[in-house]
């Protein structure tokens, strides 16, 4: 059975977040693992000390985390499985070992801040999760809502190297789950590369079960090219590969000149090579 994992800190945009992958989860017939992840609140003094002793921390966020169960189970109507975990530690170390055993489907996390995912990738737990963790992570702007679900899928590409850096198995998997349209983006700031046509073949074989459509977008700035190209096409999902150009930071850096739309509209799906 698929698992969905989507962590939460009780936060607005964690809520969000929480239904968003429970929309998700009925939509491709998966559990839902809750996940919150803590630490023992600690007095600053010389000596630092423990303000609440563990045993009395794990019972409250087992309590808390049972609550949401049950909120989560009361939406949902009782139609998806829901299972929880509470633990002490790092979140990165505890989300490792729980991804691990879990073999998620995805991993949902939410965004928060007046630029969405822009505020919440730099410095933050999500962009950790993203640099991290080998599963694939779902930013999902605040009030970002499933809605009618993943219908048009963008995949940001540069169309170098392909064949070891694209990881086709994984796409190919989600894009079918959600029997969703795949589009190929690519913004072309300079004269086609002289392999591009070869790179281009060799991304529509592989993927070629999805009938994926080729954009080759003419823009002078890559973040901005495929921020147009989602606006107009209307993308639910865009997945991109962090390590691979660094695309990442380009689609959340701050611009004066109009609202990105990754900052209030369109969930980011990171997967890497």
């Amino acid at each position: 059975m698929k698992t969905i994992i989507v962590t939460t800190d009780y936060s607005p945009a964690a809520t969000n977040a929480i239904n968003y992958a429970a929309d998700m989860a009925l939509a491709v017939k998966a559990d839902l693992l809750l996940v919150h992840i803590y630490q023992i609140p600690i007095a600053v003094a010389d000596v630092p000390l423990a303000l609440v002793s563990v045993e009395d921390m794990q019972k409250t966020e087992e309590e808390k985390i049972a609550l949401l169960k049950e909120d989560v189970e009361h939406i949902t109507s009782g139609k998806i499985n829901i299972s929880t975990e509470a633990r002490m530690g790092s979140i990165i170390d505890e989300l490792t070992d729980i991804s691990n055993k879990t073999e998620p489907f995805a991993i949902v996390m939410g965004t928060t801040g007046l630029s969405a995912i822009e505020r919440t990738l730099f410095g933050s737990t999500t962009l950790s999760a993203i640099k991290h963790l080998t599963w694939p992570v779902i930013c999902v702007p605040k009030g970002k809502e499933y809605g009618e679900g993943i219908k048009k899928i963008g995949f940001a590409c540069d169309l170098q190297d392909v064949e070891d850096t694209t990881p086709f198995e994984q796409i190919t998997h989600f894009v079918k789950e959600l029997n969703a349209e795949l589009h190929i983006l690519n913004v072309e700031q300079q004269k086609p590369k002289s392999d591009q046509a070869e790179q281009t073949a060799i991304l529509g074989t592989a993927i070629s079960e999805m009938n994926p459509q080729f954009h080759f977008i003419d823009h002078k700035d890559i973040e901005d090219g495929i921020n147009e190209f989602a606006e107009e096409n209307n993308l639910d999902l865009v997945i991109a590969i962090p390590k691979r150009h660094k695309l990442l930071q380009k689609l959340f850096k701050p611009s004066s000149t109009k609202q990105l739309v990754f900052e209030s509209h369109i969930p980011v799906m990171c997967i890497h090579e």
